[in-house]
C-alpha cells in the first residue's frame, strides 16, 4: 500500500474516532431546553392561577455578573397591606408556589422571585467561598427590593429559600417584618459520626464520596433527552403533590423543574460552595440565630415526614428567649411541606402575616393549637401577557421595636 493511502486511511481513522467522541461529548451536554421551553412550562402552570399575575424582569445591575436581571412574578400589588415575598428551594422555582399563591393574594401583595443562578433569572458565576457566595445572593435579594421599591417585607423562604432569606433577615433587618421558614436547609451543624448514626451503607459513602464534585442536579442533564423522564421516575411524589392543581397535564410538573435545572447550573454550584454536604451547610445557620435582631418574630413550619432535622427549631427557641418564635411540625408533610400539607401551611403563614400587618400577638396565640392536624387536601406576563420591563427605585428606611413571646413547639 503507498503511503498516500496509508495517510489517508489513518486520516479516516482520526475523523472517525473524533466524531465519536464529539458524539458522546454532545450526548453528555445536550439537551432539549431553552429559555422559551421554561417560560412555556412555567406559563402552563401559573395559568391554572384564579388571582391574576405579572410577570417580569428586575434589572439588578452588574451585582455578581454583568448585567444580572432577577425574573419575577407579583399578585395583588394594589394591596396596602405588608407584602410577602416568596424564595423557593435548591432547583426550584416560583411555579411552584402555585398552590400557595391563591391563598396569599387574597389578603396582601405577593412577590415570588427566580433566585439568581436559577429559573428564568441570570446565571452568574458565584464565588467559590461560602461566605461570599452567601453574600451574594443576599445581596442580589436586597437589591431587588431596593429596585422594587418595598420599604418592608414578610419574608418567606424553603429550604436553601429559609437559608438565604435567615441570613437576609441577619443583615437588613429593617427590612423584616416577619421571617418564615419553610423546612429550613442548612441549620444543624454536620454530625461528625454521621455515617455510623444514620447506619449509611459503604457502597452509598462510595458514591456520595464520586459524586461530591459534582453538582446536585447533574444526573439530569447527563441524561440528555431523558432528563425529564428521569425526574419522572426518580420523583414520582413531585407530580402527585400537583395533581389536583394541574389536572389536564401533571407532566408540565417535571417538564419545569427538568427545564430550570437544564440549563447552566450556576445557582448549583453556589449552593455546593455553601454546602458542606448536601444536607448540611459549611457555616451552619443556627449558630448566627442569636445575632438576629429580638424584634424580628420567626415562625418555623417543618414536616413530619421531611428528612430536615428539626430539633433545630429547638435551638432558634434557645437562642431567642426574649422573641417570638413559632415552630410548628405539620402531621404528614415532607420537606416540600408547601406543596404535601398546602392549606394547612397556607394557614399558618396567613396567621403569621397577620402578625405582621397588626403588631398583636393576642391574635395569633388564640389560634394556634399544640399539633397541626393534616388537612384533606420578558417580559411583562399580566395573566397571560408579556412584555420586557427594568424598575429602579430609592431607598427607604424604617424599623420596628416589639419582642414578642415564644411559642413551644407542637407535637
Amino acid at each position: 500500500m503507498s503511503s498516500s493511502c496509508c495517510t489517508s486511511v489513518r486520516k479516516m481513522e482520526t475523523v472517525s474516532e473524533e466524531s465519536k467522541e464529539s458524539w458522546f461529548r454532545g450526548w453528555l451536554q445536550w439537551s432539549p431546553t431553552s429559555v422559551t421551553m421554561l417560560r412555556a412550562a412555567e406559563k402552563k402552570i401559573l395559568s391554572c392561577l384564579k388571582s391574576a399575575y405579572r410577570g417580569w424582569y428586575v434589572d439588578i445591575g452588574p451585582l455578581v455578573g454583568p448585567a444580572d436581571k432577577i425574573w419575577t412574578i407579583s399578585l395583588n400589588q394594589e394591596s396596602t397591606k405588608t407584602p410577602i415575598l416568596l424564595l423557593h428551594g435548591l432547583g426550584s422555582g416560583v411555579a411552584l408556589w402555585c398552590l400557595n399563591l391563591d391563598s396569599f393574594a387574597a389578603t396582601r401583595p405577593v412577590y415570588a422571585i427566580d433566585i439568581l443562578g436559577f429559573g428564568r433569572s441570570s446565571r452568574p458565576t458565584f464565588s467559590h467561598d461560602a461566605l461570599v457566595a452567601e453574600r451574594q445572593l443576599v445581596n442580589s435579594i436586597e437589591e431587588w427590593r431596593r429596585e422594587i421599591q418595598l420599604d418592608k417585607i414578610i419574608l418567606l423562604g424553603h429550604s436553601l429559600g429559609g437559608f438565604l432569606a435567615s441570613s437576609y433577615a441577619i443583615h437588613y433587618p429593617d427590612r423584616v417584618k416577619h421571617l418564615i421558614l419553610a423546612d429550613p436547609w442548612g441549620f444543624p451543624e454536620r454530625p461528625a459520626d454521621i455515617a455510623q448514626r444514620y447506619s449509611v451503607p459503604l457502597w452509598v459513602r462510595a458514591i456520595v464520596y464520586v459524586t461530591q464534585p459534582f453538582n446536585p442536579f447533574w444526573a439530569v442533564r447527563a441524561a440528555g433527552p431523558f432528563g425529564q423522564w428521569v425526574i419522572e421516575k426518580a420523583r414520582p411524589d413531585i407530580m402527585k403533590k400537583f395533581s389536583s392543581f394541574v389536572s389536564g397535564d401533571v407532566n408540565v410538573i417535571p417538564q419545569y423543574i427538568f427545564q430550570c435545572n437544564a440549563q447552566n447550573p450556576t445557582g448549583e454550584a453556589a449552593f455546593r460552595a455553601m454546602a458542606a454536604s448536601f444536607g448540611w451547610a459549611k457555616h451552619p445557620m443556627i449558630h448566627r440565630m442569636d445575632t438576629l435582631r429580638k424584634d424580628i418574630p420567626i415562625t418555623v413550619l417543618y414536616g413530619s415526614r421531611s428528612w430536615v432535622d428539626n430539633a433545630s427549631g429547638e435551638l432558634i427557641l434557645e437562642k431567642r428567649p426574649d422573641s417570638y418564635v413559632n415552630v410548628q411540625v405539620i402531621t404528614g408533610a415532607g420537606h416540600h411541606v408547601y406543596a404535601d400539607k398546602a392549606e394547612t401551611f397556607n394557614r399558618h403563614v396567613i396567621e403569621a402575616c397577620i402578625l405582621a400587618d397588626t403588631g398583636d400577638t393576642r391574635k395569633i396565640l388564640s389560634m394556634q393549637t399544640k399539633s397541626s392536624s393534616p388537612t384533606d387536601e420578558l417580559e411583562e406576563e399580566t395573566s397571560n401577557t408579556e412584555s420586557e420591563e427594568n424598575i429602579s427605585a430609592t431607598n427607604s428606611t424604617n424599623a420596628i421595636s416589639h419582642p414578642f413571646p415564644q411559642q413551644k413547639p407542637s407535637s
